[in-house]
């Protein structure tokens, strides 16, 4: 290769030589002496001109390689980080069902009504059920009749009762003369006697017999009229919790059939919604399942009130859904100032991991390169130094750095596509914008 000053002597020459030719081609010198000093000096001072060019490129590249670039750094710091997930669903009553009378009847009172507040054991509604009035008149006839039954026994039982003790006391008495006094009694006379003992011990517990079935049907009686005025006491329809009417089926005089019925004709009462207690159902994604506990916090947040409530997860199925690839979770939020309401539109932030007090760096500081993970360190010396870190928990805008930094280290955030390691820069901080993580639907 030929140096600078070379080439431009090569090529001075050469158009000095083009341009003597041609002078010599058109006029005639006179004196080759006077020729030999002029090509001297044209040569001189080509030369002059070649080392000044070299010279100026070589200091102009030195001076720019003793520039240094201003980049943008931040500071290892420690942090407390937390991912969570936001999904969107309705409030649903924590319970809601359609009242049902068990007996058919007529609505006779309906103590309810649209946004009526009941307790647990209210009355709601009274039927009038005529059938079962007249079924109770019946059950205490039969009651009396019975208990008669069992009067009548025992005075039966009394009777027989006492004709066994004379008649046993004189077959006592007859057989007694007869063994210690022989013929003084006769032989027949004492087997009547006995005869008759033994015929009025058959009474007696005949009459004892008696006396339980009479008892039994007495029980059987009782048993009835327990039966149709529990099924009379459902004429009062009430309140199995505490709760709202969110909904009036029925009005006075309606004749509602029974809920045990399998006919479709049978209408509900009303529709009782328990209001202190809301439980909000939301599908997890597959990938955040592993992070779902029983009793974590869920910040539920309801748009058309403008207001946060708490709550936690209280249940969730143990399976994923085929066909959403998402896991069925529940999450109660209490109402007691009964501000929710069934049907709004709530948003929940379900926390998924936390770190607290962890040295972290922005997302924007960090460098993939396959499955190797670097940052730009700025030394004390003012120099890049590519180092290679481990990542835990990352957030929209941080990640916990693991291993390779440590807190107080500055890392480099602007853009580092020019800068190489062991380069000379001059470190700025710079303010790192924060981000939020978006919801899902």
């Amino acid at each position: 290769m030929k140096s600078c000053g070379t080439q431009g002597i090569e090529s001075r020459e050469a158009s000095i030589g083009m341009k003597f030719n041609s002078d010599v081609a058109r006029a005639v010198v006179p004196a080759p002496t006077l020729i030999h000093a002029c090509a001297t000096v044209g040569l001189a001072a080509v030369l002059a001109l070649s080392f000044s060019s070299c010279s100026g490129g070589r200091e102009s590249v030195a001076a720019s390689s003793q520039q240094t670039v201003t980049v943008g750094v931040t500071n290892v710091v420690k942090k407390t980080l937390s991912r969570q997930i936001t999904l969107s669903s309705e409030l649903v009553p924590f319970q809601e069902i359609d009242v049902y009378a068990k007996e058919s009847g007529y609505v006779q009172k309906l103590g309810v009504d649209y946004g009526t507040r009941v307790k647990t054991g209210q009355v709601i509604a009274t039927l009038e059920i005529p059938e079962l009035q007249a079924q109770l008149q019946e059950d205490q006839a039969e009651i009396k009749n019975a208990t008669n039954q069992v009067s009548r026994a025992d005075n039966e039982l009394k009777r027989y009762d006492a004709q066994y003790k004379a008649l046993h006391l004189e077959y006592t008495r007859l057989n007694s003369v007869f063994v210690t006094q022989p013929g003084i009694v006769a032989q027949q006379e004492v087997d009547d006697a006995q005869g008759k003992d033994l015929a009025a011990a058959s009474q007696v517990d005949a009459g004892k017999a008696s006396q339980e079935a009479a008892q039994s049907q007495l029980s059987v009686a009782r048993a009835k009229l327990v039966h149709d005025q529990t099924l009379f006491d459902y004429s009062r329809i009430t309140a199995p919790f505490s709760g709202v009417v969110t909904e009036r089926y029925a009005n006075l005089g309606t004749l509602v059939q029974a809920g045990t019925s399998s006919s479709t004709q049978a209408m509900p009462i009303v529709r009782l919604s328990q209001d202190d207690l809301f439980r909000l159902v939301i599908p997890i994604p597959e990938s955040y399942v592993r992070y779902i506990h029983v009793g974590d916090p869920v910040n539920v947040r309801v748009p058309s009130l403008n207001r946060m409530f708490p709550g936690k997860v209280t249940r969730f199925s143990v399976d994923v859904r085929e066909d959403t690839r998402t896991m069925h979770t529940e999450v109660d939020v209490p109402n007691p100032d009964r501000l929710l309401m069934p049907g709004l539109y709530a948003e929940a932030d379900v926390a998924l991991e936390h770190r607290d007090d962890i040295p972290a760096v922005p997302l924007q500081a960090i460098n993939h390169e396959g499955d190797k993970v670097t940052v730009f360190v700025v030394t004390r010396d003012g120099e890049i130094d590519d180092r290679q870190i481990t990542l835990g928990i990352q957030t929209a805008t941080d990640a916990e750095v693991v291993s390779g930094l440590n807190e107080g280290e500055q890392v480099v955030v602007s853009d580092r596509s020019g800068l190489k390691p062991g380069q000379k820069i001059h470190p700025q901080s710079v303010q790192i914008m924060q981000y939020q993580e978006g919801k899902q639907e």
